[in-house]
């Protein structure tokens, strides 16, 4: 049987990067395992990189969803706290970027190892794709003249 991986973002001007990401999490869930995405709203965005995502909740989801690797997508409304989400999911893997493993991913989703120990849940680190990112893409745009 397959597993239920859960991961979180914004995933704000949907990208290889992203794809190459999602991809991973179905590989670790399996061909008949779930990947559900937690995606930041708009105002929690806001409140913490203090500005709005070029795209909106509801752009961001229906990309989300077109994904063929994506299964379900779920709204991150306790921002910052990313267990209502996750217990929500009752996934057997949370996944992230492999860039968070020099920062303290734990303080930034506001649980411990040991809460993911009890809940039986273990963190997946999967490879970050270098060269594109949503902050690489603003910067290509701002660059681009139209004639």
């Amino acid at each position: 049987m397959g597993k239920i991986v859960y991961t979180g973002g914004t995933f704000d001007l949907f990208h290889s990067g992203h794809v190459r990401f999602l991809k991973a999490c179905r590989r670790l869930a399996g061909d008949d395992g779930r990947v559900f995405v937690a995606l930041n709203t708009d105002a929690f965005i806001q409140a913490y990189k203090g500005k709005p995502p070029i795209m909106s909740y509801n752009e961001r989801a229906e990309i989300l969803l077109g994904c063929k690797y994506v299964d379900r997508v779920v709204p991150n409304l306790a921002g910052a706290d990313s267990k209502p989400a996750i217990t929500d999911v009752m996934p057997d893997f949370v996944v992230i970027g492999d860039d968070w493993a020099r920062r303290d991913y734990y303080a930034q989703m506001q649980f411990t190892q040991a809460w993911l120990d009890d809940l039986e849940i273990q963190l997946v680190y999967v490879p970050y794709t270098q060269g594109i990112s949503t902050t690489e893409l603003k910067q290509r745009i701002a660059g681009w003249k139209v004639n």
